[in-house]
């Protein structure tokens, strides 16, 4: 590893433990979490936060925002809200006489977005917000408006209490680069957290990173060095996960659809970015395998008999690691 490469992997390590430092003093457990949550704003992805109410999915969301010095907003999705209510929309000005639409910037204008519960909204004003996340603009009037870099969304959704919801069709969940689920925290974790959070004191945490900081983590991850065979492994993991001729048993019984080729693209992101937050200038099989289940289960659609099963997308994806062969010198 040459001089530069060592200096970009030393300031990209530091920099994920100056925020986990200040993160935990909000946050306890949950260390998987945060790190698949770094992973996306180092590689300038999105992600879809998945849990049951009361496991401080938004807090996670609102804590990061106060750590980076970056413009953080909230929207609550609701069945009433409309696209122009995230995006913006034209209003009459009146100024010295004259009359002039002028555009009113909507709350998608931040580089740090909470769409919270995102699965309660119609589609239309999710597509909204889904077309600023990929293209980075805002299309209001026939004009085109840039947003800021860096711009991370955070989607939140609940998987219980799903009447009156409006699940995101697949093409629209591909969009995000992760789909990370929050599980219930460990007895000592859930001690540390009521004894925290019922006492006097209030811990702050401090700024350390601003948007200059991140725009370069994101270009330091795309520099990593990925082998071939790294790479193919990743290929032929995704590939496996389609039903086929060539497919595992088990992918022709239980699912309907597998990953495209965006999968394919976010693990490979994904294993940059988690070699240089680890010190490393190389990406790794076991940084794809690590993230294999929060980049391919909600890439992943399960059959009929696979729900009569009880089979999920993620006990699919620790199949097909344990069937795609591992190439001996890729580890």
């Amino acid at each position: 590893m040459d001089s530069v490469a060592t200096i970009g992997a030393e300031k990209v390590a530091a920099g994920r433990e100056r925020i986990l430092t200040e993160l935990r003093k909000v946050i306890v457990g949950q260390d998987e979490v945060v790190e698949q949550v770094l992973i996306a704003l180092f590689t300038g992805g999105h992600c879809l936060i998945t849990g049951v109410p009361g496991l401080a999915k938004t807090l996670l969301i609102k804590t990061l925002a106060d750590i980076l010095d970056l413009d953080f907003k909230r929207i609550q999705f609701t069945p009433d809200l409309m696209p122009s209510d995230i995006t913006g929309t034209e209003i009459l000005d009146e100024e010295q006489g004259t009359r002039r639409l002028r555009f009113v910037k909507g709350p998608i204008f931040a580089q740090i977005i909470l769409a919270d519960e995102i699965n309660r909204t119609p589609p239309k004003t999710q597509a909204a917000l889904l077309e600023a996340m990929q293209e980075s603009h805002v299309t209001a009037a026939g004009r085109t408006y840039q947003l800021e870099l860096p711009f991370f969304v955070l989607a939140t959704q609940n998987p219980i209490e799903l009447e009156g919801t409006y699940p995101l069709p697949e093409a629209q969940l591909d969009r995000f680069m992760f789909n990370v689920v929050i599980q219930y925290l460990s007895e000592d974790d859930e001690v540390t957290v009521v004894t925290q959070t019922t006492s006097a004191e209030r811990t702050v945490p401090a700024r350390v990173l601003g948007g200059p900081d991140i725009l370069q983590f994101q270009e330091l991850s795309r520099q990593v060095v990925i082998a071939e065979e790294v790479a193919r492994y990743t290929v032929r993991l995704v590939s496996a996960s389609r039903p086929g001729s060539e497919a595992p048993e088990f992918i022709n019984k239980w699912v309907k659809w597998g990953s495209g080729l965006r999968g394919s693209q976010a693990l490979v992101r994904g294993a940059k970015a988690r070699a240089l937050m680890h010190g490393r200038y190389h990406a790794s099989i076991k940084d794809i395998q690590a993230l294999a289940k929060p980049i391919l289960r909600h890439r992943i659609l399960t059959n009929f008999y696979a729900e009569s099963e009880r089979i999920n997308s993620d006990t699919i994806i620790e199949r097909l690691l344990e069937a795609v062969p591992v190439p001996k010198s890729g580890m």
